[in-house]
């Protein structure tokens, strides 16, 4: 592994994460990105600005989420004990609003009456919509057509919030066209709106911009397990499709060389889907270059994982840089994995995990018992699974 400190020097390069990042947006979108980049600048050096983030971290979004020994599921699972960080209590039911705050502050400091943005399980939309609301912005939100049928819930919490939903029944119906569209509109609408891009992907600033909102869940949850158990844990898994909530809780443990980080990626059916690391290409989405699931011409090629969240072709260009440094390795898990897990975790401990988060759920139980048992694996429970009770119950019916 290349030594490096990372709290100092992975956000140093302007956007450049080894060969990975940078922006290539269209050209009419360059002096809006770079505005918000300006704008995140002065963020970050203001005091009054990071207080009122904060403040509404902790008054409205309900932080500090807490960590939770979940001691059923490790029985079953054997060896390691097996601890999660609780985003799914967060208000919003998701780690989505941490950046959605962040992202409203901005919008806000840039004088934009509207804000838009996309989802695929629904709970960027749903911390979209919620935000706007508060803080007065219309919102729109582009979903594509195959995840509003299987996030019908989420639908109607966006829209009872005042927020509009356009569907998208382009390509594969799924978060990548949503992106695409929502792209198309900023370019013709930038005058006036924001985009409250979702993940730590797409071109710079925003890969570096939402690392910087989601390191809370990190920094509390060291924080928590050395109050808790007196010690690191010996790994941290979270679930990555575009990949916030995983470098959210990363950031907490990222020099802490003893403490394995795992990436936790879906596998789909089987060989055909998924895994965009670990079978992708090095390649240009969304505005970055990154890892991406195409052809060997470079055609995108359709994702596919039952949980709307992880059914990307793309990555975070972190990730993709701190895979290839061998600062963080990434696994598969099948969807007939997630699903069983997302079962088990359920009925053993009172918790519905998102279907995102039982993927690194799946996978913290397969290495449980190769630690001892009084080993520790941290896992980011990154969001509520309610919304997921259709796509589950169809998938065990089927």
């Amino acid at each position: 592994m290349q030594k490096i400190n990372f709290k100092k020097e992975l956000f140093k390069n302007n956007g450049h994460f080894g060969r990975y990042g940078g922006c290539f947006a269209p050209e009419l979108l360059q002096p809006i990105l770079k505005n918000v980049e300006t704008v995140f600048e002065k963020f970050k050096n203001s005091e009054i600005l990071k207080n009122e983030f904060n403040e509404l971290l902790k008054s409205y979004a309900g932080r500090e989420t807490p960590i939770y020994h979940a001691k059923s599921f490790s029985k079953i699972a054997g060896g390691a004990q097996i601890w999660i960080k609780r985003e799914d209590l967060l208000h919003g039911g998701a780690h989505k609003t941490n950046n959605v705050l962040g992202q409203a502050i901005l919008a806000r400091e840039m004088g934009s009456k509207k804000i838009i943005c996309e989802t695929g399980a629904g709970q960027h939309g749903i911390a979209t919509a919620m935000i706007g609301a508060l803080f007065g912005f219309k919102t729109k939100v582009f979903m594509g057509a195959k995840d509003v049928e299987r996030q019908k819930m989420n639908v109607d919490r966006m829209k009872l919030l005042g927020a509009e939903v356009i569907e998208i029944d382009a390509g594969s119906m799924s978060l990548k066209d949503a992106i695409n569209e929502a792209m198309r509109y900023w370019v013709q609408h930038s005058h006036d709106t924001y985009y409250v891009f979702g993940t730590a992907a797409g071109p710079h600033p925003y890969p570096e911009l939402v690392s910087y909102f989601q390191k809370v869940i990190g920094e509390e949850a060291r924080k928590q397990i050395l109050y808790k158990t007196g010690k690191l844990p010996k790994e941290v898994l979270a679930a990555v499709g575009g990949g916030s909530n995983a470098i959210g809780i990363f950031q907490g443990f990222l020099d802490d060389k003893n403490v394995k980080l795992t990436g936790v990626e879906p596998a789909g059916i089987g060989k055909k889907h998924g895994e965009t690391i670990g079978r992708g290409k090095f390649g240009c989405l969304h505005g970055s270059l990154s890892k991406v699931n195409c052809s060997k011409d470079g055609q995108i090629n359709e994702s596919h994982s039952i949980s709307a969240g992880l059914d990307y072709p793309g990555v975070s260009p972190i990730h993709a840089y701190l895979d290839e440094i061998g600062r963080v390795k990434f696994s598969g898990i099948l969807d007939k994995e997630a699903l069983e897990t997302f079962v088990e975790f359920s009925r053993t401990e009172g918790i519905i995990p998102a279907l995102e988060s039982s993927h690194a759920l799946a996978e913290a139980k397969k290495r449980a018992k190769k630690y001892k048992k009084t080993d520790i694996l941290l896992v980011n429970l990154s969001g509520r699974g309610d919304k997921d009770l259709h796509t589950v119950f169809k998938g065990i019916n089927d």
